[in-house]
């Protein structure tokens, strides 16, 4: 079926239109040529990652550039690349598959994979001139290149457009030089280029350029950095003086880098999602082995209820990333399908559409990296002392899962900007939060229904809670717009109160709905783990707005309209019948330990 404008929703929009189970996209629904590609990513990951995870440890970059170079024989890198290229001109949900499964090993080689595949090549795809495209994609898509991006500096972190690197125009206007230090240069070790990003002038922004790796082009590197995790990863400061670039090869137009910067960012982030998810599994996966193994007051330890506890919350969290981030993907390709039949072009479609879903890119981004780390800390303690050593995988997965919540833009500015961005789009009208808003306000004025509703349905409670949980929202965050206006986004504790808020919906609905869908075509018997993780992430979502929501409403409303809106609070986060917690934990943990592992991907 072919997807219309109106079938698809746009960014934000999951906050004040329902959302019907058939219309979002899940891992279940993977097509056979899919499949194939993650089996096949799956084994290439076993042989040459994970049966030698030990080396990346040990700061073989070598290995980590040896490891990158088959990923490009076995066209592991070109996914993404249009076919015009030498790629495989894959949609952006196969793209995001084999960035899921490839990631999972280790953090230093999918470090390099995205920064290589992303940030190193897409800029150039999305950008580039088709010159700039017939010269570089093709070196990058099959690996001969390596590719890294020069965007931070030592005074140029969150603030990106800060930065101090100059680029002077030649007198004959030939070319460039640019002069600066970029500093956390993934790929430096051993990229053939730089995507570089320097100041023209006096410019209000930055501009974009490829800039080849020549050393005896002015450019020296800095030793590698000595960091916490990701220890193959190659990372070292770059330093450029009087580096000459060719004018042809400035990257789209003067002033534009910011811009080219942000939207690599968009697409970093929803990838930077799907590489935590493998991981996620990966975990759960030598945890419940781990546990079914271990014998401890003669029985193993997976049989009590504190290590079930463990493995149901990160078996849930893993299911629960899985169905936020494809349904975001599909979306996304979606989006992009669209654009092209409207005539836009293949770089245009692919540009707004990621644009158009920022908000959720940054909510998965900021969701998935917390869980991740969660889920490594948690595999750390199912295997006591040996998870603390060096020698079991636990202890460096929770190292590696540690710069997730850093790199892409923070997880503190993602939260800000999720929230920030929906404030931007309903000002312009793309997403009609007002209207919304004001009917829960005359919902809180009104008189409760005291009916009790039938939720005989299979996971009919579940959606009438969400609905109302998007009625918490609207009530904190659209009471928080009315008082402050513009000037909220310099009340960032509120922001990041109402963004938690956000992502719990989007995280806890994307769940219900793949769950849903499922249930409907499987049967509910072969769903009944998903139902229960379902339910057991949407009972600790509730928590969590519960509590935001409040330290929001206390924070800036006072008198009968904070005890108006502590009301309705209670009343939009009321279960009719509350879960049985630990029977979902068990249920979870019994299904994962029987399957000796994550089984609902």
């Amino acid at each position: 079926m072919e997807t219309t404008e109106k079938d698809i929703l746009r960014g934000g929009q999951f906050l004040v239109k329902e959302t019907k189970c058939e219309d979002v996209f899940t891992l279940e629904d993977l097509n056979e040529e899919q499949k194939m590609m993650r089996e096949s990513t799956k084994e290439f990951v076993d042989r040459e990652l994970w049966a030698h995870w030990e080396r990346f440890e040990k700061k073989d970059y070598a290995y980590t550039e040896e490891c990158m170079g088959k990923a490009g024989e076995l066209g592991l890198l070109s996914i993404a690349v249009p076919e015009a290229y030498g790629g495989m001109g894959m949609g952006f949900v196969s793209t995001m598959l084999v960035c899921d499964y490839i990631s999972g090993a280790t953090g230093s080689f999918s470090t390099a994979f995205g920064a290589h595949t992303g940030i190193g090549t897409m800029p150039i795809t999305l950008y580039g001139t088709e010159e700039q495209k017939q010269k570089y994609v093709p070196k990058l898509a099959t690996g001969e290149w390596f590719g890294a991006y020069c965007l931070t500096e030592p005074g140029a972190g969150s603030d990106a457009n800060s930065g101090k690197t100059k680029a002077v125009l030649s007198d004959d206007g030939k070319y460039y030089s640019i002069t600066g230090q970029k500093m956390w240069i993934s790929n430096a070790g051993f990229c053939n280029m730089f995507i570089v990003f320097a100041r023209i002038e006096d410019d209000k922004n930055i501009t974009g350029f490829i800039v080849e790796n020549d050393p005896e082009n002015g450019i020296s590197l800095g030793d590698e950095e000595k960091k916490l995790g990701i220890h193959s990863s190659s990372t070292r400061q770059v330093f450029f003086s009087d580096t000459k670039v060719p004018v042809e090869n400035m990257l789209s137009e003067r002033g534009n880098g910011f811009k080219i910067a942000m939207n690599a960012l968009n697409v970093g982030r929803i990838k930077l999602a799907a590489a935590c998810l493998e991981a996620q599994r990966r975990v759960v996966n030598e945890a419940t082995k781990y546990a079914n193994e271990r014998i401890q007051f003669k029985t193993p330890i997976i049989n009590f209820g504190a290590i079930k506890a463990k493995i149901a919350d990160m078996a849930t969290n893993a299911y629960v990333d899985e169905a936020a981030c494809y349904r975001a993907a599909k979306n996304i390709e979606d989006r992009i399908a669209i654009r092209e039949a409207s005539g836009n072009s293949h770089q245009e479609a692919e540009l707004k559409g990621v644009e158009e879903y920022a908000i959720e890119c940054s909510i998965l981004k900021v969701a998935v990296s917390e869980h991740v780390q969660h889920t490594t800390d948690e595999g750390i303690q199912v295997f006591g002392g040996m998870g603390f050593s060096a020698d079991t995988p636990m202890e460096s997965a929770w190292r590696d899962a540690r710069i997730s919540r850093i790199y892409e833009g923070t997880n503190e500015i993602n939260r800000m900007l999720s929230v920030g961005m929906l404030v931007k789009k309903a000002m312009k009208g793309h997403v009609d939060l007002l209207g919304p808003a004001t009917a829960v306000g005359e919902e809180l004025m009104g008189i409760p229904s005291f009916e009790t509703p039938d939720f005989s349905e299979l996971l009919s409670e579940e959606k009438d809670l969400i609905a109302r949980l998007k009625k918490v929202f609207l009530m904190v965050a659209g009471s928080a717009v009315q008082k402050f206006g513009p000037d909220l986004e310099k009340h960032q504790m509120l922001l990041m109160a109402a963004s938690d808020i956000l992502i719990q919906i989007y995280m806890a609905e994307s769940a219900i709905l793949r769950t849903e869908k499922n249930a409907k075509r499987f049967g509910e018997e072969a769903q009944a783990a998903q139902i229960a993780m379902s339910k057991l992430y949407l009972y600790r979502a509730v928590d969590i707005i519960q509590q935001k929501a409040k330290e929001g409403i206390v924070s800036f409303a006072e008198g009968d309209e904070q005890r108006m809106m502590l009301m309705g609070l209670k009343r939009f986060t009321k279960y009719t019948n509350q879960p049985n917690v630990v029977e979902l934990r068990t249920q979870i943990a019994d299904k994962v330990a029987a399957d000796s592992g994550y089984t609902f991907d």
